[in-house]
């Protein structure tokens, strides 16, 4: 078994991608979330570069958000689009960060999860509330590296 997969177990994958439906069920905002063992790239560094691996910067708003993990770096980064970005405060993602930092320092990685992807849901709705024809524009499965 990888060690990404040991990292969470199948039950909490499914409880996790709940939280990203429930929370793209209130923002046309797109969440993915990425676990991977290790890397050697800056944590935002390696974020972004996974962000652009997954096309996550091809939505129609520039809307995605990605929740990376490096296991044996300890590493953890949010990482938002330009469309994001340009409309949001500079210290936006910081308290949704510590939330889910405070769960991960109690080896509560799912329950970290979980509660920050709803917390960005719930701050992304003011800015890119969900509409009418809203499509899913990425998957909501989680991605390994």
């Amino acid at each position: 078994m990888a060690v990404t997969e040991q990292f969470i177990s199948k039950e909490d994958e499914l409880e996790i991608i709940d939280a990203i439906q429930n929370a793209e069920n209130k923002t046309s905002g797109e969440i993915r979330v990425h676990i991977e063992e290790h890397s050697e790239l800056e944590v935002l560094d390696r974020a972004k570069e996974v962000f652009v691996t997954l096309e996550m910067h091809k939505t129609n708003a520039r809307n995605g958000v990605l929740f990376y993990i490096g296991i044996r770096n300890r590493s953890f980064a949010i990482f938002g689009d330009n469309g994001i970005n340009n409309a949001v405060p500079d210290d936006f993602w910081e308290c949704t960060k510590d939330v889910v930092i405070e769960h991960f320092k109690q080896q509560k990685i799912k329950e970290g999860l979980v509660a920050g992807i709803l917390r960005a849901g719930e701050q992304l709705k003011k800015y890119f509330p969900i509409q009418e024809n809203d499509e899913n524009e990425l998957s909501n499965e989680i991605s390994r590296g």
